[in-house]
């Protein structure tokens, strides 16, 4: 009671002095602070919390997955999550709130991983939907995926250590021995204090192959199995060689991902159904809204999430003559629809931060499972040698039974028996034990042949484990081994694509093209014929579809690039040199195939050029005629299809270009003629111009056709023609109405 008293009076003492000195300011330089603070915090959240080890998780992560193997969950029936939260906590104090988002992410309904380690059963959210949110513990259920059966791989076979939970009273395993490189299978994402980690997903397969490779040959070049990264959702990836190099040398660096997309002609809308790993559709639904309100973008009626069971939907309606592709360069460049991932492969090794590439990661990751197999071969070799030792013993009673049983028969007390056992056949005391404990109906000589028969196996078994701890090639085998397999049960098809062609990033490189003298042909119908003069001599009887027939020959060179115009005022993009040489015997390709033309789209005009030079003139119905420079139709980016390519609000009637020919015939359709000549049409910037009169008509008349003027057409071609436009044009003068009583209207003309 003294010594008690004591004690109490020093503790009040001490409490007293403490409070006297409570609001005192004490100086103490800003490092020692700074060090008994700060660092013991900011090393915790680095090693405990933020970032992964190299076997691919963060402590939360294996936490989690550790508690559900000890639960039963790799091959029972689903749990309920609070049951998997609950049991959890018994490792992880941080909250039921943090384990279950922990577990959220894991989960394959997440579908924020490209293997889930969680086979989930409910509503657990989205990872690229930002509202989504994901139910409540009490209403899900989840057990381990199957991939989980490689993570914990021989797990209870000394394979790792096993270290005191936070209170002591069970253990946990400080790594898992996953049989395959997790760590850079599926993404990992860790905010420390002073450094984070962001490592992207790559394809199981390729990792695997990869690793196979490395353990054959370090020196292997990555470059040859390891295409680059593969993201859950999907994606393109604009592929740049220079930065996917520096991500495998260094683990740093960037990758452009795309959403991918299809367009709906039938109900003429963008369909995006993938979008890329660091965005969400509602960042994307909000940006572009955005853009839509100030101006930026025009094309779009209607923006959707139409995102159900089936998978993400993105859906955008657009205004009639949009050119699809073109607005989605726009959203490209504009919004999230296109984002950058950056890497940073920052991985605890042996409980240091590093940031490595995937070469050192992989090594490191070998050096991992190497110490793995050989602590599971020990393991075994142990296991083997006691049970041959305990059958070395039992071979010993073969030599006499009856002898074993008189022992124990004559022995007065129990405790006496293994030593007599041990004395009577010259045994140890583990072995007597095990005599001693066989089961009366075990002692026969069946019973034991069969049992000391084991020897000679138990003998190559440990004789080949104590071989492979020799050798480091067996070792390098059983890792091989382990990750065929794997491939074999696991591997799936890559979800992100690669996109080689870069429109945007391509330089100017002129194409070397084989530039040599071609006829070009086209028929009524659309089929499109590209040939050689030599072949044309050999034949020029060309071979037609019943009812078709040639409106078009031109002499041009296989460099000539050419516009194709159509009814709906959209021009398609094209090179002579993008077709085969073919013969006149054949029937050709079929041109709105060949450019993907619109349903019923039908082609009304046919241009060539070499450097878009000159000028275009659309004759329209009404007697307008609209100028427009060729170089209106030129564009960096190689689109091959534009829309708006000329106005649409009145018939077209011809399209002619100014590089054959300077003058033009109009014929209206009460046959009066005018001759006019390109410079009298003044020219107009933009494509869809609506042009201006030319030709003027009496009351229910039209322009009837345009034809190319060809020299000494007329006698005197002055009377047909005007210093003043618009003009009503004049009769045919009888002298000249036996050039043009026959003439038929063609694309050539």
């Amino acid at each position: 009671m003294v010594r008690k008293a004591k004690q109490s009076t020093a503790h009040k003492t001490e409490f007293d002095a403490y409070i006297a000195g409570a609001g005192t300011v004490v100086e103490q330089p800003i490092t020692e602070t700074l060090e008994q603070n700060y660092m013991p915090y900011a090393m915790s959240v680095i090693i405990s919390r933020a970032l992964p080890e190299i076997d691919g998780f963060k402590p939360s992560h294996r936490k989690l997955l550790y508690t559900m193997y000890k639960m039963g969950l790799l091959n029972g029936n689903r749990t309920k999550s609070a049951n998997i939260v609950g049991q959890t906590m018994r490792l992880n104090p941080h909250g039921d709130a943090a384990i279950y988002e922990t577990m959220v992410r894991l989960s394959a309904g997440c579908e924020a991983l490209l293997h889930p380690y969680i086979d989930s059963k409910g509503n657990f959210g989205k990872a690229y939907s930002r509202d989504m949110q994901y139910a409540a513990s009490r209403y899900t259920e989840a057990k381990l995926a199957k991939i989980c059966s490689e993570i914990f791989s021989d797990i209870d076979k000394n394979t790792v250590d096993m270290v005191p939970n936070y209170d002591n009273t069970m253990t946990e395993p400080a790594l898992l021995p996953t049989t395959y490189p997790a760590i850079l299978v599926n993404s990992n994402v860790g905010i420390a204090v002073s450094m984070a980690s962001n490592i992207c997903p790559f394809n199981l397969k390729e990792i695997c192959q990869t690793t196979i490779e490395l353990l054959k040959n370090p020196g292997h070049d990555i470059t040859l199995t390891l295409q680059g990264p593969d993201f859950p959702g999907g994606g393109i990836i604009l592929y740049d060689k220079a930065e996917l190099e520096k991500i495998i040398r260094t683990g740093r660096g960037s990758i452009k991902v795309r959403a991918r997309y299809n367009y709906d002609k039938a109900n003429n809308c963008i369909e995006v159904t993938q979008i890329p790993p660091s965005t969400t559709i509602e960042a994307i639904m909000d940006k572009t809204i955005d853009l839509i309100k100030q101006g930026k973008i025009k094309d779009i009626t209607d923006i959707r999430d139409e995102t159900d069971l089936s998978g993400l939907k993105l859906t955008f309606d657009l205004k009639r003559g949009v050119d699809p592709d073109r607005l989605m360069q726009i959203l490209y460049r504009s919004t999230p629809l296109q984002d950058t991932f950056s890497c940073n492969f920052n991985v605890l090794i042996n409980g240091y931060p590093k940031v490595m590439g995937i070469r050192e990661i992989l090594n490191e990751w070998i050096i991992f499972r190497t110490s793995c197999v050989r602590r599971k071969v020990s393991f075994d070799l142990k296991q083997k040698q006691e049970k041959l030792h305990l059958l070395q013993g039992l071979k010993k009673i073969l030599m006499d039974i009856d002898k074993a049983i008189k022992i124990v028969r004559e022995t007065e007390e129990e405790k006496e028996v293994v030593p007599n056992l041990m004395i009577g056949f010259g045994i140890d005391e583990i072995q007597a034990e095990y005599v001693a404990e066989i089961k009366l109906r075990h002692l026969n000589r069946e019973y034991i042949l069969n049992r000391t028969n084991e020897i000679e196996s138990l003998e190559e078994t440990i004789a080949d484990l104590q071989e492979t701890l020799k050798k480091d090639s067996k070792v390098r085998a059983i890792i091989i081994a382990d990750l065929k397999r794997v491939m074999k049960d696991h591997m799936q098809p890559r979800k992100s694509i690669f996109l080689y062609d870069v429109d945007e990033e391509e330089e100017n490189i002129p194409e070397e093209i084989p530039d040599y003298p071609v006829n070009l042909f086209l028929t009524k119908e659309g089929y499109f014929k590209k040939i050689t003069p030599q072949s044309l001599r050999m034949s020029s009887n060309h071979k037609l579809k019943e009812g078709d027939e040639i409106i078009l020959h031109l002499e041009q060179t296989n460099a000539v690039s050419m516009l194709i115009f159509t009814d709906k005022a959209q021009v398609y993009k094209t090179r002579a040199c993008d077709f085969d040489d073919t013969k006149a015997s054949v029937f050709g390709e079929y041109l709105p195939a060949k450019l993907g033309f619109d349903s019923n789209e039908k082609i009304v005009g046919f241009i060539t050029t070499k450097d878009y030079s000159g000028h275009i003139l659309f004759f329209f119905e009404n007697g307008k005629a609209a100028k427009v420079p060729l170089s209106s139709y030129e564009t960096k980016t190689n689109r091959k299809k534009l829309t708006n390519a000329y106005c649409s609000k009145f018939p077209l009637t011809a399209i002619f270009d100014t590089a054959s020919g300077n003058q033009f015939l109009m014929e209206s359709t009460d046959h009066r003629y005018l001759l006019v000549l390109a410079d009298q049409i003044p020219e107009k910037a933009t494509r869809d111009s609506q042009g201006v009169n030319t030709m003027a008509f009496r009351k229910n008349k039209s322009l009837l056709r345009v034809i190319r003027y060809q020299d000494g057409s007329f006698v005197k071609p002055e009377r047909y023609t005007t210093e003043k436009l618009p003009s009503t044009g004049m009769l045919l003068a009888a002298a000249d109405k036996p050039h043009f009583e026959d003439t038929q209207l063609t694309l050539g003309e």
